[in-house]
């Protein structure tokens, strides 16, 4: 039996942890079943097809000390690309200038990712593996033209994330929503303030800010 990267010495994929609890809760024989009949080292046409139609991902990175965040990134279907089998990618535009989950990257490659379907098959796919980054430029000259992301009119990738896929398996549609899709009534990666949430939660109010001294919202 293969497994996927990251089995321990006793050649079965995850973690010390989720072993310890599988032994303790007696559910070691349906993991080694999830293991072996899900999980992927690479991405199957099933999964590229579900990939390339996912208009959204969530997007899971740690610091080198392990701090966690997990971010959203969205746009029209196809904005991130399937490079091969066992590599996709996505643009990076211009955010808030946080930068919490590329600068995780820097510090430990890591990624845990889940396309969710909330509409159609109401389905998910995780896929876990090794980011890097690069800029525009770098990954126009390593990539050919056809792995160019979806165009947002007006904007510009400053760099790209790409993943080394580690492992894919499924989230199953147990307990997943179904939601109904509506027009966005507005452009993919405005900038106006507005639109883009403002002080939502309230913090910069909180803190005294006047308007025009707080900035707009975007995702890190």
């Amino acid at each position: 039996m293969t497994y996927p990267h990251g089995a321990d010495d006793a050649g079965r994929p995850g973690s010390v942890g989720e072993h310890a609890l599988q032994e303790a809760s007696g559910s070691r024989d349906r993991a080694d079943r999830f293991y072996r009949e899900q999980m992927s080292t690479q991405l199957n046409e099933e999964m590229q097809e579900f990939i390339a139609r996912m208009e959204m991902v969530f997007v899971g990175t740690a610091d080198g000390q392990g701090e966690c965040d997990v971010t959203f990134r969205a746009g029209p279907a196809g904005f991130v690309r399937i490079l091969d089998p066992r590599t996709i990618s996505w643009p990076e535009y211009r955010g808030n200038g946080v930068l919490a989950s590329t600068g995780n990257i820097t510090e430990n490659a890591h990624v845990g990712l889940l396309f969710m379907d909330f509409v159609q098959d109401l389905v998910g796919l995780h896929v876990n593996g090794a980011a890097a980054l690069l800029a525009a430029d770098e990954f126009e000259q390593r990539y050919p033209t056809e792995h160019v992301a979806v165009d947002i009119p007006g904007r510009q990738p400053e760099r790209w994330v790409v993943v080394d896929v580690h492992e894919a398996y499924i989230h199953c549609s147990k307990h997943v929503p179904r939601l109904v899709p509506v027009p966005r009534n507005r452009a993919w990666g405005t900038d106006d303030r507005k639109k883009k949430g403002g002080d939502y939660f309230g913090v910069a109010a909180e803190r005294g800010l006047a308007p025009h001294q707080r900035s707009g919202a975007s995702g890190r």
